[in-house]
């Protein structure tokens, strides 16, 4: 009875959420941004108080510095409610692509063109010359055809290209409406499956298409490709391996013969390129990895890639290839639900036109493939001398491999230098904890109970921010 009592005595120490809300600091934050959530975030503080006091993990003396501290608490639950939870980060993994870290960073003339195409309206679909409606993927197909002429400074009107969400759906879109209801044939070493469990024998399934395998994981032949091609065959689909490699006893056909066997056929080939780039990857020191152009001048009827991979746009699924089929696509009844918005459009304009301009240093992911190992190491050493003060920690520079992620060229390693902490007072797990706790947070990598830091994927500007929170760790 006695302990009950003593709760009651501390419950009404605490005000009501009318009472809190007068109190000139709650008035205050209720005229910043607005009476709901202020009041909400005020019932979520002393609901969370009376529980303590249920739990007698309070005394009165307690009970009294938690009401004094009332508007600071009611001021951090507005905040968290408020806040984002979608927040930029500090990508230091070295990984350029990074799925999880929202793929390509886009370039600032993207950007303002976005700021520029949202702020009003615009003719997304309106045609200027003769004021009646227009079609939206117009202001990004004239800029591929003349980046897909293969430098003959001719815009190719034998080439068309669309534009949907991602290259899931591009994918499906492709294979709806060239295969439903018939086979496709595809090799079993490329019935892949990447991040977020996009299964290719899955999007098949749901496009309408039949698989239809051959060949053996580790070896194809264009031979198997030809035996399996009857009436029922719709397409030929070559798939790319994205994140993972078959090495050893193996074998693939050549695209080219792919090809001819198609045309023979008379039946389409797709290919699903998935991250696909529009500059030749040998010039950034990535090879075997073929490109847009490449498959297009090989004869691919259909290729599907993604924008926001080595391209370096926006999210987006793109499909060039001949007219007519995409023609086909762009009529399917479904390609409404896969279309893009007028944000979508503006940044892939801003980006292709870059290409356009071969101002490839203005889109970040190729500028930070393009980087010498040399200048990331001079941006290291600096770091590294920022952040000797910290006697808690030791920084120093070591020869590492960044990767370009996102599915895109699994082999290929770019030579880097990176920063490499360790501590005797914090282990590696702890130390990228309090990384992920600055602000913003910084995404590092360990390897062999040391964090690695890789400025070639940090903007240059970010590096203070990084020397700071190491400074900070204490």
């Amino acid at each position: 009875m006695k302990a009950s009592t003593e709760k009651s005595e501390l419950y009404r120490q605490l005000p009501s959420v009318d009472e809190l809300v007068r109190l000139p600091e709650i008035a205050r934050m209720i005229e910043r941004d607005g009476r709901v959530p202020v009041t909400a975030a005020a019932r979520v503080v002393l609901e969370r108080i009376r529980r303590t006091i249920q739990k007698e993990e309070l005394d009165a003396a307690a009970v009294e510095v938690a009401v004094h501290s009332l508007p600071a608490a009611v001021q951090q639950e507005l905040e968290q409610q408020l806040g984002s939870s979608l927040r930029p980060v500090i990508n230091a993994t070295g990984v350029i692509l990074h799925t999880n870290l929202g793929r390509a960073p886009i370039a600032k003339t993207a950007l303002e063109k976005i700021a520029e195409t949202a702020a009003g309206y615009s003719n997304l679909e309106f045609d200027l010359a003769s004021g009646e409606r227009g079609k939206r993927d117009i202001h990004v197909d004239r800029l591929f055809r003349q980046l897909l002429a293969g430098g003959s400074g001719q815009p190719d009107k034998s080439i068309a290209t669309l534009v949907v969400n991602n290259n899931a759906a591009a994918v499906w879109l492709a294979l709806n409406t060239l295969a439903a209801g018939g086979e496709v044939i595809v090799s079993r070493g490329e019935l892949v499956e990447i991040g977020g469990s996009f299964r290719i024998p899955d999007v098949m399934a749901q496009s309408n298409g039949i698989l239809r395998e051959v060949g053996t994981t580790n070896r194809t032949r264009i031979s198997d490709y030809a035996n399996a091609i009857n009436d029922r065959t719709r397409a030929l689909l070559r798939v790319h391996r994205s994140n993972f490699q078959i090495i050893g006893f193996t074998e693939q056909p050549a695209l080219n013969e792919l090809v001819k066997l198609a045309q023979d056929r008379k039946v389409p080939l797709i290919e699903d390129l998935g991250s696909g780039a529009l500059l030749d990857l040998s010039l950034l020191g990535i090879r075997g990895e073929e490109g847009v152009l490449d498959s297009l001048r090989a004869g691919v009827d259909v290729l599907t890639y993604s924008g926001d991979k080595l391209l370096g746009g926006p999210q987006a699924g793109l499909l060039s290839g001949r007219v007519n089929l995409i023609a086909r696509m762009r009529s399917n009844s479904l390609f409404r639900a896969l279309r893009v918005d007028k944000l979508t459009y503006s940044a892939l304009d801003a980006t292709l036109r870059a290409y356009v301009k071969e101002d490839y240093d203005t889109i970040p992911a190729l500028r930070m493939m393009r980087l010498s190992q040399a200048v990331v190491r001079e941006r290291a050493e600096r770091l590294v001398a920022k952040v000797s003060p910290n006697s808690l920690i030791k920084a120093r520079v070591v020869d590492g491999e960044s990767v370009v992620g996102g599915g895109a060229a699994p082999s290929a390693v770019l030579a880097t230098a990176l920063v490499a902490v360790t501590s005797a007072e914090f282990s590696a797990d702890t130390l990228l904890t309090r990384l992920r706790a600055a602000s913003p947070p910084i995404i590092a990598r360990i390897e062999s109970d040391r964090v690695l830091i890789d400025l070639r994927t940090v903007f240059p500007e970010q590096d203070e921010v990084i020397a700071a929170a190491l400074l900070g760790i204490s």
